[in-house]
């Protein structure tokens, strides 16, 4: 593998005038953000690598975390357009993607495009409206386009999907269709801030704030940039056997009921691509697929429900809590059972 990863490293050269190394822009993205936004480094790492690989993430987390907050500030660093959707239980599909409607001063139609023309999405609470609401998104997340009354629209680039969620357990609450699911790179699950970053939190968030907006440090010439550095980035022949074994080791596994997809498998290897960037290199390791492994398939793998119940039997919980448990344990197990490359 050392002789292929030189000569990746070799092939990645910035053209003239790159303004910064991707490893430096995320720094620069970081701090603007950390103006407004305590904590959650590893959410911002997260949404980056969505966006250079082209991916949607799916938040989730119970209210009060500021993921709002947190996507209005990396939208804000990125000098994107960006749109907030809030969804609710009444809402209908033209309240994301638009309309065609009757002009009466010329009798003629013309299409006025919903709030999913922008750069940056925040679909926020999807899962409180119905299916055929989240449905909606299914063509723009995949195709990048909208296409109403036989017209296809297409949608800004770059075009990115923030859905937050709140834990099933909450009321009023639709869970996603596994189609959708599938259309997202990541679900990252947000948890409380540690102990010292709920205090700079009350030590700077409880008074009017001075100067905590995040500020423009990147443009889209930048992410574009990136994007074309993405694709040079060298896989190793051994990197896409381990990666192939890796999913495939999901199916093989009787604990699960679904193992992981082949666009999870192709979503996957962008992913590792888009880290292996952040962390200044132009190559992918193995540490990358298995860093990666969680966030990738814990949202498209599902336990059969007879393992879920030896574990309540020992005193667990069949509940999301629960699930996610097992899906941690059952997809180190799965990494261990495959022999990473050297």
């Amino acid at each position: 593998m050392s002789a292929g990863s030189d000569a990746g490293t070799a092939g990645l050269a910035s053209p003239p005038g790159a303004p910064l190394d991707p490893a430096g822009l995320f720094a620069e993205l970081r701090t603007s953000i950390a103006r407004e936004i305590v904590g959650y480094e590893d959410v911002v790492r997260a949404l980056t690598i969505a966006l250079i690989s082209e991916g949607h993430i799916l938040l989730e987390g119970v209210p009060g975390l500021a993921k709002t907050q947190l996507v209005r500030a990396f939208s804000q660093s990125l000098r994107l357009s960006f749109r907030r959707v809030q969804f609710t239980p009444d809402m209908l599909p033209s309240d994301i993607l638009g309309a065609t409607v009757l002009r009466p001063k010329d009798q003629a139609f013309e299409f006025r495009p919903g709030p999913v023309f922008a750069n940056v999405i925040l679909a926020d609470e999807i899962n409180r409206a119905p299916p055929k609401v989240q449905s909606a998104l299914l063509e723009a997340m995949q195709e990048r386009q909208v296409t109403l009354d036989g017209v296809s629209h297409p949608l800004p680039s770059p075009f990115l999907v923030i859905a937050t969620q709140n834990p099933l357990e909450h009321e009023g609450t639709y869970p996603l269709p596994e189609a959708e699911l599938d259309r997202f790179l990541f679900r990252w699950l947000m948890d409380y801030p540690t102990a010292e970053n709920e205090v700079r939190i009350l030590k700077t968030r409880s008074l009017p704030p001075a100067d905590q907006t995040a500020v423009a440090v990147l443009g889209p010439a930048d992410v574009d940039h990136v994007r074309e550095l993405h694709g040079q980035v060298f896989v190793h022949d051994d990197i896409y056997a381990y990666l192939a074994n890796v999913v495939r080791q999901t199916r093989a596994d009787r604990r699960l009921l679904l193992g992981a997809s082949p666009r999870a498998s192709v979503q996957f290897l962008r992913a590792a691509r888009a880290a292996a960037l952040l962390d200044g290199r132009s190559y992918v390791l193995p540490d990358d697929i298995r860093d990666l492994v969680f966030p990738v398939f814990n949202h498209r793998v599902i336990v059969r429900p007879e393992v879920l119940g030896r574990t309540a039997g020992v005193g667990g919980s069949t509940g999301a809590v629960g699930q996610i448990g097992q899906i941690t344990q059952i997809l180190a197990d799965d990494l261990d059972a495959v022999d990473v490359p050297h």
